[in-house]
């Protein structure tokens, strides 16, 4: 298997995948290439319209073009490689395929899914370029891109059948998931993922995290019988850093072949991948605790004061099988995980439009650096916004300078002193600490600021006294409407950057 398996299929079934829509589906549905069977082939079996096919297949194109199917992904994220399987498809597979995907953003079901896919606003990203196919072969392809996603477009040339779709990935966690007072730190839902195990032979370790009920012994993670000393083990990779409070270890489905008891150690590390992470760097969480077939086991006494986490280690002894591991907590530092240019790469559409709209008022500012997203860093969205500024006309100056909420240097709502009334700046603790009189004089300046050009002054006073701010008012008052509206526009800009520096933890 291809490096990027060690993710989540994010197109399958099971998740909640679904095929929206293709443009032709003549001998074999689009549902299909989702199904998280393997495909099977079953000689001489026909349908009306041909030989039977477990996959999506087209009919024989006779124009010029291509042919293609529309996914929805059962989560929400970020994707590292695809698989496009045409296992049993000779003589009929397509030559070439693409794949692009576009964000609607998390949130409800998509009742109006299909106006918005189609609509011209609606960008799709190419994440993987025209590439030949073989046929009868899982044909892997890694995926490079970081931006988050909720729907992708398999594009086969010029026509053919695909078996299976695998999208793989990890899934996004939704922005509202850090302030819960409890959630499943491990879900896959959240972001979670098994990034190592001692065996799966039987089933998978990233079935531990799957939603829902475990539907039958499959569904869950099972190793092999343990002929030796030792027991089996998986890692789990935490949807965040977050403080484990409570821990339930399901094995239902599992009765003659459950294990006989398991215990829990977790560790908090940024290493990139689980060889980096020393012995010493692990601690007991749960000591070794017996198991039940068939159960549903909860353990919240049994915990031990260990702190916040980021990785779990999860064993069984000696061997066996369990349906799913929950382990419930709430994130660390709160404040924290609310910024950060991974964190905003990752936000919805809206919810980004939304913050940059706070830290700017132009939509078309906005608009542009949401284009520009996934950022590197918070240093290169920072290079970006400046360009972006730059480009702008002064109509967009104007929209951001007449935005309706003022700017605050702390992102708080703080009563404001009367002299600040009026006035939008960055910083306004010189302000507060002034002279009433000087408070007074800068009010009546604000006043007159407005009334000449028809907008509250917008000046960037961080590091400025309220003596200081109030020179650079009387000096700005002088200027006519052109020269004053590159001033503020410039003042504006340093505001933007301030703010964005805020949102993105620089």
């Amino acid at each position: 298997m291809s490096d990027f398996a060690q993710f989540v299929n994010l197109a399958s079934e099971r998740l909640g995948a679904r095929a929206i829509e293709a443009n032709d589906e003549f001998f074999a549905p689009k549902e299909n290439l989702l199904k998280d069977t393997k495909p099977v082939l079953r000689e001489g079996k026909t349908t009306a319209r041909g030989a039977w096919m477990d996959g999506w297949e087209t009919r024989r194109r006779r124009n010029p073009g291509h042919d293609w199917c529309v996914v929805r992904l059962g989560l929400r994220g970020i994707l590292r490689g695809v698989i496009v399987d045409t296992t049993h498809f000779r003589g009929n597979f397509p030559e070439r395929c693409a794949l692009e995907a576009c964000d609607l953003g998390s949130g409800p079901a998509f009742a109006d899914e299909n106006k918005r896919l189609k609509q011209s606003r609606t960008r799709w990203f190419e994440l993987l370029p025209e590439s030949p196919l073989a046929g009868d072969s899982p044909n892997s392809f890694p995926i490079s891109h970081r931006g988050c996603f909720t729907h992708v477009r398999l594009k086969i040339y010029p026509d053919g059948g695909v078996a299976r779709l695998r999208v793989y990935g990890m899934a996004a966690p939704a922005s509202n998931l850090v302030a819960r007072a409890e959630l499943d730190l491990a879900s896959l839902g959240s972001g979670g993922l098994a990034i190592a195990s001692s065996d799966e032979f039987f089933g998978s370790a990233q079935n531990l995290l799957m939603p829902g009920a475990p539907r039958d012994a499959n569904d869950g993670w099972q190793t092999q019988r343990r002929r030796g000393p030792g027991h089996d083990w998986a890692v789990v990779k935490l949807a965040m850093p977050g403080v484990i409070r409570r821990v339930e270890v399901d094995t239902s489905h599992f009765l003659g072949n459950f294990p006989e008891s398991c215990s829990l150690e977790i560790c908090y590390s940024g290493a990139p991948d689980i060889a980096s992470i020393p012995e010493s760097g692990w601690k007991l969480l749960m000591a070794q605790a017996k198991l039940k077939p068939g159960h549903r086991h909860v353990f919240r006494e049994e915990l031990r004061e260990a702190g916040a986490a980021t990785h779990a280690r999860f064993h069984i002894y000696p061997d066996g099988g369990v349906s799913r591991l929950r382990l419930f907590g709430r994130a660390e530092r709160l404040e924290d995980r609310l910024c950060g240019v991974e964190l905003f790469n990752q936000l919805a559409p809206h919810l980004a439009r939304k913050a940059l709209l706070e830290c700017c008022g132009s939509k078309k500012f906005a608009e542009r650096m949401l284009d520009l997203r996934p950022f590197t860093s918070g240093e290169s969205a920072l290079e970006a916004a400046g360009r972006v500024w730059e480009s702008l006309e002064p109509k967009d100056w104007l929209e951001a300078l007449r935005q309706r909420e003022p700017i605050r240097g702390d992102g708080k709502n703080r009563k404001r002193t009367p002299a600040a009334r009026g006035m939008s700046a960055e910083g306004f603790v010189p302000v507060r600490k002034a002279p009433e009189e000087t408070l007074a004089i800068l009010a009546a300046a604000n006043r007159a600021y407005e009334a000449t050009f028809g907008r509250r002054l917008v000046i960037s006073a961080a590091d400025k006294s309220a003596e200081e701010i109030l020179a650079s008012l009387r000096e700005r008052l002088s200027n006519d409407p052109e020269a004053e509206l590159r001033v503020a526009a410039q003042e504006q800009e340093r505001v933007t950057r301030l703010r964005l520096q805020k949102l993105l933890c620089v």
